[in-house]
């Protein structure tokens, strides 16, 4: 099936996963909306779309604040007519003990992953209750699956949006309105040099990797063939089976393998 001609609103659009996403969709004919905070690297991934031959709108804004996001939709319909797609993908992390992560990260965090999404939700389900179709994608993490040491903070929030996302699904089982989870590995992005700038935690990761191109390919075929977990990596599926199975022996290979701060400065 074609995708030419739909169009797709991509929340954390100027960057990493994202904006591999507009990139691919865009290829595939998809008009794409790209919400971010950085206008300038909005404004690049605009150009470089319309270089290629193909359609993209951007605007600067926050999830945080649930005006934007909605703003964020109005302009996919203002500027394509329609709205097909909706990828809930703004997020950032922080590394350490539940105990060392200051109060402020949290709640913050809490308002641009898990928030974010919910906003994103309520932004576009309108119109694909009006129109009787579309598919909500959340970017998850592996670790919303199953969580990793010194990443409490992160793994609550991925698990909320996979909470949200099955309860979703439940709500419109047997109906053309798609709810997908994604749960990406470790994918080199800014999210890691975002910790270090910010918290000034260095950490790398022992585990397998897939890059940014990997999950948005894997994105397209999902947009294709909608469905309601997506691994992109698909062999990372086999920790939620162990986990399931022999959860103690499940916090032991996630210790062994998970990430580890090599550094550490004050931020």
């Amino acid at each position: 099936m074609s995708l030419e001609g739909r169009v797709a609103v991509i929340t954390g659009g100027s960057s990493g996963i994202g904006l591999a996403c507009a990139t691919h969709l865009a290829r595939e004919g998809v008009a794409v909306v790209l919400g971010a905070r950085r206008a300038s690297l909005l404004e690049a991934t605009q150009a470089r779309i319309r270089a290629a031959g193909g359609r993209a709108a951007i605007l600067e804004m926050d999830v945080t604040r649930e005006s934007d996001v909605q703003a964020l939709v109005g302009l996919a319909t203002r500027e394509f007519g329609r709205l097909d797609v909706m990828i809930c993908n703004a997020g950032f992390g922080y590394y350490g003990p539940v105990d060392e992560t200051p109060s402020d990260v949290m709640r913050r965090m809490m308002d641009v992953n898990y928030m974010g999404t919910f906003y994103g939700a309520r932004a576009a389900l309108p119109i694909f209750r009006g129109q009787n179709r579309g598919h909500l994608l959340f970017m998850s993490s592996i670790v919303g699956r199953r969580g990793v040491p010194f990443m409490g903070a992160y793994t609550a929030t991925k698990a909320a949006q996979a909470g949200l996302a099955e309860s979703m699904r439940a709500e419109f089982a047997g109906s053309p309105i798609h709810v997908t989870c994604v749960y990406p590995i470790s994918t080199p992005t800014e999210f890691i040099d975002a910790m270090a700038r910010d918290y000034g935690h260095q950490v790398s990761g022992l585990g397998p990797k897939q890059s940014v191109d990997d999950v948005a390919r894997a994105i397209v075929r999902c947009v294709h063939r909608p469905r309601p977990e997506l691994y992109p990596k698909r062999v990372s599926r086999a920790l939620t089976i162990l986990n399931a199975l022999a959860p103690g022996a499940t916090d032991r290979f996630v210790r062994r393998w998970g990430r580890r701060r090599v550094a550490s400065r004050e931020p």
